[in-house]
């Protein structure tokens, strides 16, 4: 389930796998109000037929397609929160996201958000939860570019759907739709009795999608996590002498060099580095008395998706894998 918590309390974040990880994240805002109930505040078109539905804790709508006829760019067709406003602003990057629940055999839904201002026209993208995911788009608004979709299985018949997009031109999203549609790649609804439940909108600044922050009938921003630790317990939980750093991540949008992961004692005199370098490769670093004693490179060619990074160290010996 998803649970609210309080700020500065540290979270857990199971990821769908057997194995939790700390949940540490920036300080982040959803715009869309009333993602916490999609039944408030939302409107159901006419050919559409709902009902509540429960998505891991999060209150959503159970859509039906009940008459055909309509797409999810009419209203009839559709499920919309209207009259608010979002600002997106040209040269930035933003991630849409919200979870789809399969309550029968159908596995595509949508979501389509109209832009006024220079970037006038729609983003919207279809996804496939069967598991054979295309990420074929229902519309490609000019003002958007590198829009990239993702699909991550959050439980039984529960999926989280995101696209991330970088604006190239300044407009403001006003209202938000949601339907089932017959394919990742068409704006038609889905024959009729095909049932999608959709809940937990979310739309904020960054290159991926956080967690879900609950809103009612305004904007919430949640503040960044900071955590942090020193002495004997990080001395009891990292190997002095030996261990592994890990470290998950998607470069899909990052488009300049950084650091990953890093353990140090503070300074830059003796550390553990995981990082994208200049030349967009993965590179893991090891240094002691000011000096790398490793500097080990991936292949030749920039850094462009998913990547799992671990670096292996013992005394005198290093290995990186990617």
């Amino acid at each position: 389930l998803i649970e609210s918590v309080a700020s500065g309390v540290p979270r857990i974040d199971w990821l769908g796998q057997s194995c939790p990880a700390l949940l540490v994240e920036a300080s982040g805002q959803n715009g869309i109000p009333n993602s916490a109930d999609t039944r408030t505040n939302w409107t159901l078109g006419a050919n559409l037929t709902s009902g509540a539905i429960d998505v891991i804790g999060v209150s959503g709508n159970n859509i039906t397609v009940a008459v055909s006829g309509s797409n999810i760019g009419l209203p009839a067709g559709r499920i919309t929160r209207p009259s608010f406003n979002v600002a997106l602003a040209s040269g930035s990057t933003y991630t849409i996201s919200f979870f789809v629940k399969r309550t029968g055999t159908h596995t595509i839904g949508s979501y389509y958000a109209f832009i006024t201002g220079a970037a006038s026209g729609h983003i919207a993208a279809g996804f496939d939860v069967s598991g054979s995911f295309s990420s074929g788009s229902i519309y490609n608004s000019a003002g958007t570019t590198n829009r990239i979709r993702r699909v991550e299985q959050w439980g039984t018949d529960v999926y989280r759907c995101s696209e991330t997009f970088t604006m190239t031109a300044s407009g403001t999203i006003t209202h938000f739709y949601f339907a089932p549609v017959a394919g990742v790649t068409s704006e038609n609804n889905s024959a009729v009795g095909t049932q999608l439940g959709f809940a937990a909108p979310q739309i904020e600044l960054g290159a991926f999608p956080t967690s879900f922050i609950p809103t009612t009938t305004a904007a919430v921003s949640r503040a960044a996590d900071s955590i942090s630790a020193s002495g004997a317990l990080v001395s009891g939980l990292i190997g002095q002498t030996e261990g592994t750093l890990y470290a998950e991540v998607d470069l899909r949008n990052w488009t300049a060099s950084g650091r990953i992961l890093t353990c140090s004692n503070g300074t830059s005199d003796e550390r553990l580095m995981i990082q994208v370098g200049a030349n967009r490769t993965l590179q893991a670093i090891v240094t002691t008395a000011s000096a790398d004693v490793a500097d080990i490179s991936t292949a030749s060619g920039q850094v462009n998706g998913v990547y799992k990074c671990a670096l292996t160290y013992a005394s005198g010996d290093f290995a990186f894998y990617v």
